[in-house]
């Protein structure tokens, strides 16, 4: 959803997100799993590293996500995570799991040569972050993290088994329409079922359906977004469906469990008060008992990244970060 925001919208009281920027780097690493990720660089090559983890999973990065940063103060490290974006193949979920990803973000910091970076991250991105925080704390210096998700079971139940549908009806009712009544009590397999049926007809159809499902409800006062690509939903909705139906390839409670080997590192988490796609109850478990964490809960703003509120919000963490 965070690739199909609206890029020149973001604004907020204290101005708007740094001007557009070009990368000064831009490269594809081949991880010899058939895989290749895109990496670009941008601001300052002598800059506080920052690591920015898109959403979805199958998202994919998009120009407005480099204006979250001071240019003169930050080296930013963009990439596209497995099968979506730039990386290649497209919509690919062999050899793509969350250890794959890690495993990505290591060959990154090693090829770019990067000292301890910030991982910034926000629904999907805000998990892989954590995974990555928690694996590699050595290789992490602090963490903004926003619309909170942490890959259980219940989150997914919220948005997948009708809770979110309580308070969008007409959109649950459209999102459920494909799908015959007796198959409705697992949507995630149901979806998962069509988006991997070997039909790229049906394929894309029900990828459609997924994304507008998700799109509808990123925002809070949302202008009823238009249809994305063909090829983007379906490369979006395979790799969203893959990893919730194994349950984003984490043990369930994984992150919480171990939140302590982050325990000391900083992190601001940046939670919308309405969000419908990740509910502010993880934010705040997450935030409980973490003394270095704080967590900003934004009123009148839901899910996406540039949300105007969310948007001065995470330009003024990693402004405070840059001046430490």
């Amino acid at each position: 959803m965070d690739r199909l925001a609206a890029q020149n919208t973001a604004a907020s009281p204290h101005g708007r997100l740094y001007p557009p920027i070009e990368p000064f780097d831009r490269r594809r690493l081949d991880r010899g799993d058939g895989h290749v990720i895109y990496v670009e660089q941008c601001g300052n090559p002598a800059g506080i590293p920052v690591i920015v983890l898109h959403g979805g999973p199958g998202g994919g990065c998009s120009p407005v996500m480099r204006r979250f940063f001071d240019p003169a103060r930050w080296r930013v490290v963009l990439f596209d995570q497995r099968g979506c974006g730039l990386s290649t193949p497209q919509a690919e979920v062999a050899a793509n799991t969350t250890a794959h990803l890690l495993g990505d973000i290591d060959a990154i910091v090693a090829a770019l040569g990067l000292g301890p970076a910030v991982l910034f991250g926000g629904s999907w991105g805000a998990t892989l972050a954590l995974a990555y925080a928690q694996a590699r704390p050595a290789a992490v210096r602090a963490l903004v993290l926003r619309g909170v998700f942490l890959g259980r079971q219940s989150e997914l139940d919220w948005f997948y088994q009708g809770g979110a549908g309580r308070f969008w009806p007409e959109l649950w009712a459209r999102f459920a329409a494909p799908i015959p009544a007796a198959e409705r009590g697992d949507m995630i397999a149901a979806y998962h079922r069509r988006l991997f049926s070997g039909d790229r007809e049906v394929e894309t159809r029900a990828a459609l359906g997924w994304t507008a499902w998700e799109n509808a409800l990123a925002a809070m006062d949302n202008p009823c977004p238009g249809v994305p690509p063909p090829a983007y939903a379906r490369a979006f909705a395979r790799l969203e469906c893959h990893y919730f139906a194994n349950r984003c390839f984490l043990d369930e409670g994984q992150l919480l469990r171990d939140r302590h080997r982050i325990a000391h590192l900083p992190a601001v988490i940046v939670q919308g008060r309405y969000d419908m796609v990740c509910p502010p109850q993880s934010a705040w478990e997450l935030a409980c008992g973490w003394d270095a964490a704080e967590l900003r809960l934004v009123p009148a703003s839901g899910h996406a990244l540039t949300e105007p509120r969310i948007a001065a919000e995470l330009v003024r963490a990693t402004d405070e970060l840059a001046a430490l």
